[in-house]
């Protein structure tokens, strides 16, 4: 099983860790979340079904954890790459903290950074990563967050004004 860095608050390395053991345990670990967007429009991913935890969500176009000794960009360019087949330049939006407890007993206690690209590509879906995969307008996709939150991912309700705020910015530029 891959090992994944335990973090402080200041996002410094710890110690290798399992994934299984971070999430059973609560431990702190850095992950990321990438977001791509094509104008207003942006890659949502539903998670597989038997996910360890939030199967059958709506989230961010990729999402996981740099290996013990990996640096971000190289795991962001491998896990699109492994999740959805795509290859896509992306830059760091922001980064933040959150813990989130599951009702099956598994723990998210996340340093996340936020990674963003413009992309007009294809994807090809690693079924057992994701069930399948959407373009959707930010304006369509916020009123749906807000009459149906339950439909996503925690880590993707707090990145997503965020990522509304930049794809608007980029627009107006």
């Amino acid at each position: 099983m891959d090992k994944i860095v335990e973090v402080d608050f200041s996002d410094n390395s710890i110690r290798e860790v399992t994934k299984d053991e971070a999430h059973r345990n609560g431990i702190m670990h850095r992950a990321f979340s990438v977001i791509l967007y094509d104008g207003r429009k942006i890659l949502l991913q539903q998670r597989a079904q038997d996910k360890y935890h939030c199967g059958g969500l709506w989230t961010n176009t990729c999402c996981s954890h740099p290996r013990w000794n990996e640096d971000l960009e190289s795991a962001v360019c491998r896990r699109l790459a492994e999740e959805m087949g795509i290859e896509a330049e992306t830059e760091e939006l922001c980064s933040f903290t959150y813990y989130y407890r599951f009702d099956n007993g598994m723990t998210e206690f996340e340093y996340d950074h936020v990674f963003v690209g413009e992309y007009k590509g294809d994807f090809s879906l690693n079924s057992q990563e994701v069930s399948c995969a959407k373009w959707i307008d930010i304006d369509e996709l916020a009123e749906w967050m807000k009459n149906s939150p339950e439909d996503f991912t925690p880590w993707f309700i707090i990145i997503m004004p965020r990522i509304m705020e930049h794809i608007k910015e980029k627009q107006s530029l």
